[in-house]
C-alpha cells in the first residue's frame, strides 16, 4: 500500500515538471520571437501595381518633364513651347554628332561625368519600378529622356579608347546669359584617352550603357547588344589604362571633381554583372578590386561623385535574390552588410543615425545643391525597402535595435514630403508642383522670354531682373534650403535655386517608387 503511494507521488510531481517545462518553454519562445523576428514576421510580397498615391503620381508627372526642358539638339516631339533646337553642330570639329545629350543645369554645358551618372540613374528606376511608372503613363516618357542621353553617349565613345567627356568651355559658357537656341559661342571638346586616362567617367559611361541595355533589351534588342558592346568596350578602356579624369584634365576640377575612380569600376562591374550574368563581373567585385576599393562597412552618400552606396545596395539585389552559389559568398554579405549601414544610418531612430539632419528631419549633407543627398539616400532606402518586402526579410538590425522595411519606406516618404512643401518654407522645392514654389529658378533658358532677341552678353540683364521667369522649369528639383531651413528665391542666388539634370534622375527615381506598391523582379534579365 505504501509503495502505491509513493508511486503515485512520483507520477505527479513529473507531470508538474512536465507543466512547468511546457509553460517556460512557451514563455522562452514567446519571447524569442518578439526579439528576433522570424521570415514568418515579414509582411506579405506585394503584388502588382496597387492603389495610386495622386500626391507622388502628380508629382511624378511634373518631375518628368525637367528631362526634356535639358534636351539639346533638334527635338522631337517637343512639348515644351518655350524650347526649340539647338547646339546643332555640337561634335562637328570631330566629325561627330554630339548635338543630343542634356544640359547640365542651368547653364549650357555638357558634362559626361554626371549626364552618364543622370543616365544609370534613370535605367535602375526603369529597371526596378517600370510597371509603377506604367500605370501613371510615365514610363514611355522617361525611356525616351534616357535614350535621348545614351544616344549621344554611343556617338561619343567613337573607338574602343577614346571617350569625349565635355562640350562646352565653361569660361565661354559662363560668361554668356543666352537662350541655348540662341547661343554662339564655341563649343570645344575634351576627351579621355590612353595618354589622358579618366577611369570614373568611362567607367560611370560604362555603367549608363550596361544598365540601359536592360530597359531596352525587350522593346528594341539590336540597340540593346549596341549599348552593351560599347559598355564593355568603355568597362575595360577605364580597367585598364586607370587614372582619375580630374588628374589628366585639371580644368574639370572646378565643377565636377572626381574624388577616386575605385566607385565607378565596382559600379560598373556590378552593371555588367546584371546585363550580362557573366561572372567575371561578379568576381571583379569580389576579389582584389572589392579589398581596394569596397569600404566595406563604411557609409557613404550616394551622388554623381560617389557610387558605393548605389554599388552596395546593388549587389545587395543578388544577395536577395541571386542563385544560392552566388548569393551565399562571404564578400557579397559584405556588401549587403554595408548597404544596411547605409540604411541604419539613414532611420532617424536608429542607434546609428546620422546627426547630418534638419531640425524638421531633412538629410542635410552640403550647402551647394543640398537636395541632392537626401533625395539620392530615400531613392535608395524605398529600393531596399522593397527588396526586403520582396524577399519577405522581416528586419534590419541596426546595431541591436530591429527596423522594418515600412520604416525605410517612411524615412523616404518623410524626404519626398519635405522637397513638395512639408518645410518650415512651406515651399516646394519641386518647380511647378503645389501653389508654392520657387520663381526666379537660375536657369538660362527659363529666365530669358521665348521672343527675345539676346547677344551672349545683354542677357545678363534677365539674370539681374526683378521680375519673376517668364518660362516655368517644371519639374526642376532646384538647390534647396540651407541647414536653418531658410530659402532664399533669387536668380543671382546658384547656390540654392539652381536645378540639375541629374537632381532631376534621383527625384524621378524616389517618386517613381513611390507613386505605387508592387514587388520587385527578382531578375533583370
Amino acid at each position: 500500500m505504501e509503495e502505491k503511494k509513493q508511486s503515485r507521488g512520483w507520477c505527479g510531481w513529473f507531470i508538474v515538471l512536465i507543466v512547468l517545462a511546457a509553460i517556460a518553454f512557451a514563455i522562452f519562445y514567446t519571447v524569442r520571437l518578439k526579439m528576433h523576428k522570424s521570415d514568418s514576421d515579414a509582411a506579405p510580397v506585394p503584388g502588382p501595381p496597387g492603389a495610386i498615391a495622386k500626391k507622388y503620381a502628380d508629382a511624378l508627372k511634373i518631375a518628368t518633364q525637367f528631362l526634356d526642358i535639358q534636351k539639346s539638339g533638334k527635338l522631337e516631339n517637343n512639348q515644351i513651347p518655350w524650347r526649340g533646337d539647338s547646339a546643332l553642330q555640337d561634335g562637328s570639329e570631330a566629325r561627330l554628332d554630339l548635338s543630343k545629350g542634356m544640359y547640365d543645369a542651368g547653364d549650357h554645358m555638357k558634362f559626361g561625368f554626371p549626364m552618364a551618372f543622370t543616365a544609370t540613374v534613370l535605367s535602375w528606376t526603369i529597371l526596378e519600378y517600370g510597371d509603377q511608372m506604367k500605370v501613371v503613363n510615365q514610363l514611355e516618357p522617361v525611356q525616351g529622356s534616357l535614350k535621348w542621353i545614351t544616344d549621344y553617349l554611343v556617338n561619343a565613345h567613337p573607338t574602343d579608347n577614346v571617350l569625349y567627356i565635355q562640350v562646352g568651355s565653361p569660361k565661354a559658357d559662363h560668361s554668356c546669359w543666352d537662350r541655348p537656341e540662341d547661343m554662339r559661342e564655341e563649343r570645344p571638346l575634351t576627351q579621355v584617352n590612353t595618354s589622358a586616362p579618366g577611369t570614373d567617367v568611362a567607367a560611370e559611361t560604362a555603367a549608363a550603357l550596361a544598365s540601359a541595355s536592360l530597359v531596352f533589351r525587350t522593346t528594341d534588342s539590336a540597340y540593346s547588344s549596341l549599348l552593351l558592346r560599347h559598355a564593355k568596350q568603355l568597362f575595360t578602356f577605364a580597367d585598364k589604362y586607370r587614372g582619375s579624369y580630374s588628374v589628366s584634365i585639371p580644368e574639370v576640377q572646378t565643377f565636377y571633381n572626381s574624388t577616386g575612380y575605385g566607385d565607378e569600376l565596382l559600379w560598373a562591374a556590378s552593371w555588367l554583372y546584371h546585363a550580362t550574368g557573366e561572372r567575371s563581373y561578379l568576381e571583379y567585385v569580389t576579389g582584389k578590386n572589392g579589398e581596394d576599393f569596397a569600404n566595406w562597412g563604411s557609409p557613404t552618400w550616394f551622388s554623381w561623385d560617389n557610387k558605393l552606396a548605389g554599388t552596395q545596395v546593388l549587389l545587395s539585389r543578388v544577395s536577395f535574390f541571386g542563385s544560392k552559389d552566388v548569393s551565399n559568398s562571404n564578400v557579397l554579405k559584405k556588401y549587403r552588410e554595408s548597404a544596411e549601414a547605409v540604411m541604419c544610418g539613414l532611420l532617424p531612430k536608429s542607434p546609428t543615425a546620422t546627426s547630418s539632419r534638419t531640425d524638421n528631419g531633412l538629410v542635410w549633407v552640403s550647402q551647394w545643391n543640398a537636395l541632392q543627398h537626401p533625395v539620392a539616400s530615400a531613392f535608395l532606402a524605398a529600393i531596399y525597402s522593397d527588396y526586403m518586402l520582396s524577399s519577405r526579410t522581416a528586419r534590419l538590425s541596426c546595431d541591436g535595435k530591429n527596423f522594418r522595411p515600412s520604416d525605410l519606406r517612411k524615412f523616404a516618404i518623410s524626404q519626398a514630403d519635405y522637397v513638395l512643401g512639408d518645410n518650415p518654407m512651406k515651399m516646394s522645392y519641386l518647380v511647378g508642383y503645389g501653389d508654392k514654389y520657387p520663381q526666379y529658378v537660375h536657369h538660362r533658358g527659363a529666365s530669358i522670354p521665348a521672343d527675345s532677341t539676346t547677344g551672349c552678353r545683354d542677357g545678363f540683364r534677365w539674370l539681374e531682373s526683378d521680375d519673376p521667369n517668364p518660362n516655368i522649369a517644371m519639374g526642376a528639383l532646384v538647390g534647396g534650403p540651407f541647414l536653418n531651413e531658410s530659402f532664399v528665391d533669387s536668380r543671382n542666388n546658384s547656390m540654392q535655386t539652381e536645378p540639375s539634370t541629374y537632381n532631376s534622375a534621383v527625384i524621378v527615381g524616389l517618386l517613381s517608387g513611390l507613386v505605387t506598391t508592387s514587388s520587385v523582379v527578382q531578375s533583370f534579365a
